[in-house]
């Protein structure tokens, strides 16, 4: 089917004009809908990969669910996602090669940044996230759906890292040793974050799971309006949330960067971020929470590191990639930002403690 016969499976508004493909995302294929008139607005239309999402329907109900419930809570309705059901009343399509496709209005006028240019966008971006956060506090995290289970938990990816390792070419494990060895190395401290979740001292709360600073739009003036790409919609931690913001928000280089000397820490950036995320959100955290946050950083920076890695070694079956080595190119890059992380540790920790 063409790309204009699915998008009129919905029911939009507008008359398709032409498709553009957005390239960020490691995951789904989306596509921007421009439409003919300006009186409709554009659309955006995403194919959810069903290798890594099994249960596509109920990752759309959650969607909806969350949508719904945070219109009751904003005023500004314009910037919270709103799917498209389809002419059957569904908010999902099944096309003939069976893949799933769910469409959203597009945000008018927003842009996304990959890597932040400023302090500005990194204090935006983590108001705009502890504003989401603090907005689903009183969600009933129980009707959501596990759409990727275990998908943050360290035992379960240390479990797959470990096969793949049994199961990698000799070229590619030889390749790794270095990034398989980092692993082995750091693995026991960034469980303590784990073991703390299972014996239940950190409580399981709504979070987005995915919020890398490419999935919270900005409007023109770099102010942040919108969070976007919820398919990883669970319960989790807020340390999910928090750390993987920072992972992003406070690298000096993107993700994929291959040059090491490039990758280090930015403090003034998590400071700005962690101001932003905590005086939206920590009158609803927990002291252990709080006390806790650098670790989950240091976390969400591991367990990156560990899935690029894992990938690499199993030839590559989970991300999109654009050249043969570029998974293991994105582990030694998670991998160098947690060596730098880890030297500025004390100060994090100062700066969490004088924003509370």
């Amino acid at each position: 089917m063409s790309i204009e016969s699915i998008f009129n499976q919905f029911n939009h508004e507008g008359v398709f004009q032409k498709a553009e493909v957005i390239e960020s995302g490691h995951i789904n294929t989306t596509i921007l809908i421009r439409t003919l008139s300006s009186a409709s607005p554009d659309y955006v239309l995403q194919r959810i990969n069903s290798n890594v999402f099994k249960n596509i329907p109920d990752l759309i109900k959650n969607k909806v669910l969350v949508t719904d419930f945070l219109r009751t809570k904003v005023q500004v309705q314009e910037n919270i996602i709103r799917l498209i059901p389809t002419k059957s009343g569904e908010y999902y399509f099944v096309d003939t090669n069976n893949d799933y496709w769910n469409l959203m209005v597009f945000i008018f006028d927003s842009r996304v940044y990959l890597k932040a240019p400023n302090t500005k966008i990194a204090e935006e971006a983590g108001r705009l996230y502890g504003q989401f956060f603090y907005l689903l506090n009183d969600f009933e995290s129980e009707k959501l759906t596990e759409t990727i289970p275990r998908f943050h938990d360290m035992h379960y990816r240390l479990n797959q890292f470990e096969s793949a390792i049994k199961r990698a070419r000799d070229k590619r494990l030889e390749s790794a040793k270095a990034s398989v060895e980092f692993v082995n190395k750091n693995k026991a401290e960034i469980l303590v974050l784990q073991k703390l979740k299972d014996k239940g001292k950190l409580p399981l709360r709504v979070t987005h799971n995915d919020t890398k600073l490419s999935n919270a739009l900005f409007d023109k003036n770099e102010k942040a309006i919108a969070v976007i790409d919820l398919d990883t919609l669970m319960p989790g931690l807020v340390h999910y949330d928090f750390g993987d913001s920072v992972r992003t928000i406070c690298s000096s280089a993107e993700e994929d960067d291959g040059d090491l000397s490039k990758v280090y820490f930015l403090t003034e950036n998590f400071e700005a971020f962690a101001k932003g995320f905590l005086h939206s959100c920590k009158s609803i955290l927990l002291k252990d929470e709080i006390e806790s946050l650098v670790l989950g950083t240091k976390y969400m920076v591991f367990i990156m590191g560990l899935r690029f890695l894992t990938d690499y070694l199993n030839n590559d079956i989970y991300y999109k990639i654009k050249y043969t080595e570029h998974n293991l190119i994105r582990a030694k890059n998670q991998f160098a930002l947690l060596k730098s992380m880890k030297l500025h540790e004390r100060e994090m920790q100062k700066i969490i403690q004088k924003t509370i």
